[in-house]
């Protein structure tokens, strides 16, 4: 890859996306075969939020590639509180290869990079979630065998991860709709970035505010948490907006009969998703959870690997 860092899937092109699943699908059928191709390089793992399926996947992942993580939890770094982004990179930039971090403001992860020397991947911000999207298209195209003019779906709140398989579907030439309610659409500049990228490969980007008129004849339905991390004191008022967004057994009926259902996780049950489609036979969250891993280890080899 051209980058130093990973920050967002709208940075990349075409051919680095795609060479990046090339790499995810060779690694995940032959990891022996990089088991020393990060040997000696170090991670630093900084989370202001935690997750189970992100810390797992990066420390596992840069193992079995010959590294090592140090994990960085929330009350150690207190990062803007109690140290500086700046500092807190320069800091880092002398004893590791890499930072993964996962955080609230999107800011903070541009501050971190523009700082340091080292390559940084976004984890997770309040704007984007690219690790997870890379993984989930990933996954779909392991199951469809090809991406070009599906039509994948995004159910419930535009928020980073609705925003980041936006940027994804425009990339490759994916149709992607969005419903929402109405005031919780995706961002403006997201959505007019994601049109700019479509152009160039005919991908087409629908938001809308009705759930069924999205579903219909979908390839993929994917939905997530109504109230993310940070959201809480909303929760209720949410749960009530959200209530007609709910992917049951009627609305997913509407999809074509071999779609997938998708959720980045963890789920609330019974709340965004019922069990019946989420343990249903199109359900694939956890191949989903599981590729988080193996499209990491692409990631993070193309950015720490010794340039030759």
């Amino acid at each position: 890859m051209r980058h130093k860092d990973f920050i967002s899937i709208h940075d990349l092109s075409v051919d680095e996306v795609y060479h990046i699943f090339e790499l995810a699908k060779e690694m995940k059928s032959n990891p022996k075969k990089f088991s020393k191709s990060l040997e000696g390089k170090i991670l630093a793992l900084i989370f202001e939020k935690p997750s189970l399926r992100t810390r797992v996947s990066f420390e596992v992942g840069i193992r079995q590639l010959g590294g090592d993580a140090i994990y960085l939890a929330p009350s150690d770094i207190q990062m803007g509180k109690r140290e500086s982004v700046y500092d807190v990179g320069k800091t880092l930039e002398r004893m590791v290869d890499g930072i993964m971090i996962r955080t609230f403001g999107h800011e903070i992860v541009l501050e971190l990079a523009r700082a340091v020397k080292i390559p940084v991947i976004n984890g997770l911000t309040d704007l984007l979630h690219p690790c997870q999207a890379m993984a989930d298209y990933f996954t779909i195209l392991e199951k469809k065998g090809d991406l070009k003019n599906l039509k994948v779906v995004f159910v419930g709140d535009g928020n980073n991860v609705c925003h980041s398989l936006m940027f994804g579907a425009a990339k490759l030439g994916v149709n992607f709709w969005a419903a929402t309610p109405k005031g919780y659409e995706p961002k403006k500049e997201i959505y007019e970035l994601a049109l700019e990228d479509a152009k160039e490969t005919g991908a087409k980007i629908t938001v809308v505010n009705d759930p069924k008129e999205a579903v219909k004849d979908a390839d993929v339905v994917y939905t997530d948490v109504w109230a993310s991390m940070g959201q809480e004191s909303e929760a209720e008022i949410r749960k009530k907006i959200f209530q007609p967004y709910q992917v049951n057994k009627e609305l997913f009926s509407l999809a074509k009969p071999d779609a997938l259902f998708m959720h980045c996780l963890p789920a609330h049950r019974g709340e965004e998703v019922t069990n019946d489609v989420i343990d249903s036979p199109n359900s694939v969250v956890f191949d989903e959870a599981e590729n988080r891993l193996h499209v990491q280890k692409a990631i993070m080899y193309e950015l720490m690997k010794d340039k030759d």
